[in-house]
């Protein structure tokens, strides 16, 4: 009691940067709008027929990954109910793809009144989180409410597992209340054992992102995509970069275009306010950049193309032969990002030496030599141009029955809620 007590005084103190952070104005980010009360959890009613299933993602990520989650609940049983909440706008764009498949929400601040208003407004049957969003009051008041609460596509690095030892006796209120801990892997039940959690919590499901679905749509997107930028182009895509890999990235394009001189990079930045400063960077380079949301800009003459646009990865990916995987050349900072996308689109990857927060999937494609690591310049052109000599067929081939070989997470996680 008194651990949470301190925890809510920090809180308190915090807050308004975190709010301040929240609603600051960025390019390309959506608006909350008259919608900002919903994080103090001011939100309209649900009214349908049963309590809803309540899934928490908290961002792009997460909701992207929930979608064919979300699917899948909805085709096994269309009449089950279901709020999303997410806390960022960005996250709110992806779950409105769903249209009326789900309802969104905001996720209120950790505050317990915010918590209650938004409970006694939606009234859930159970919570699934994806991945570890874990807050100690909203935790604590679904407990008190007897409201299961099940982690899904659970993973903990040994980083955060590290930071959730430093404050180990909130860490044991918190999973307290917790009913199911989903994993991805052996090492995240690990990890989460080594806190405390009790063992028949734990459930090693897989990861759900190994069940992507290409729909026919996106790869009829990109196909078109790539005939647009032109078939026999080489092309390749750095996705997710963060800012201090953009200069990296466009030397090692420098490089490649030594070599070849018709090949196109696409670049992607994770965070959608970077999107102006990274086509400075490139035109202050002096290359030809295109812009993505610029209409007819692409053409064969183009470099570098950028895509500012958000939702769009897999249909970039499915228009590119090789992924270079951001926010891996930053050390400690970011920890990389997950190379299951462009695997599942076919393509072989390249990242940084950093990439801690999908150790697991990282190591599984090493293994199945699908993913390459190099660091600078020198060492990603020379991965590039080494994965253009393989032949595609065979490397689409094998990403295919790597996929097919860890798949059924989503499967495991429905049998395992029921």
């Amino acid at each position: 009691m008194l651990v949470r007590i301190l925890y809510t005084i920090l809180l308190t103190i915090v807050a308004p940067l975190l709010v301040i952070s929240l609603y600051k104005k960025r390019d390309n980010k959506p608006p909350f709008g008259k919608r900002w009360k919903e994080h103090f959890g001011i939100c309209p009613k649900y009214n349908g027929s049963s309590q809803p299933i309540w899934i928490h993602a908290v961002s792009v990520g997460e909701s992207i990954a929930a979608i064919p989650l979300i699917r899948t609940i909805k085709q096994s049983n269309p009449k089950q109910n279901i709020v999303v909440t997410t806390t960022t706008s960005t996250g709110a764009a992806q779950i409105e793809k769903l249209g009326d498949l789900v309802e969104h929400r905001y996720m209120p601040i950790d505050f317990t009144w915010a918590i209650n208003g938004f409970l006694n407004a939606i009234k859930p049957s159970q919570l699934l989180i994806i991945e570890t969003e874990l807050w100690p009051n909203t935790l604590h008041q679904l407990g008190k409410k007897h409201i299961p609460i099940t982690v899904v596509n659970a993973r903990l690095s040994e980083k955060s597992c590290q930071n959730y030892e430093k404050v180990g006796r909130l860490f044991k209120q918190m999973q307290e209340n917790i009913d199911q801990i989903l994993c991805q892997s052996e090492a995240d039940a690990k990890r989460f054992a080594r806190l405390g959690v009790n063992n028949q919590k734990l459930q090693i499901t897989g990861s759900i992102k190994f069940d992507i679905q290409i729909s026919n749509n996106i790869q009829q997107q990109g196909r078109l995509l790539r005939e647009h930028i032109g078939s026999d182009r080489p092309v390749w895509i750095a996705a997710s970069t963060h800012a201090g890999e953009d200069e990296i990235i466009l030397s090692s394009h420098r490089k490649i275009l030594d070599k070849n001189k018709d090949a196109l990079l696409i670049i992607v930045p994770r965070h959608p306010e970077r999107f102006n400063d990274v086509y400075q960077l490139s035109i202050g380079a002096r290359f030809n950049v295109a812009r993505r949301t610029v209409t007819d800009s692409l053409n064969q003459s183009t470099q570098v193309y950028l895509a500012d646009t958000m939702g769009e990865m897999l249909i970039l990916l499915s228009s590119a032969d090789i992924c270079f995987m951001g926010g891996s050349l930053l050390g400690k900072k970011v920890g990389g990002h997950n190379l299951l996308e462009p695997t599942a689109t076919g393509i072989a990857s390249v990242t940084g030496p950093s990439y801690f927060n999908f150790q697991d999937i990282t190591e599984s494609l090493l293994d199945h030599k699908l993913v390459t690591i190099a660091s600078t310049p020198d060492e990603i052109a020379a991965s590039i141009e080494h994965l253009w000599q393989q032949n595609p067929s065979e490397t689409r081939q094998r990403c295919e029955s790597f996929m097919s070989l860890y798949g059924g997470a989503i499967a495991k996680t429905l049998k395992l809620l029921e």
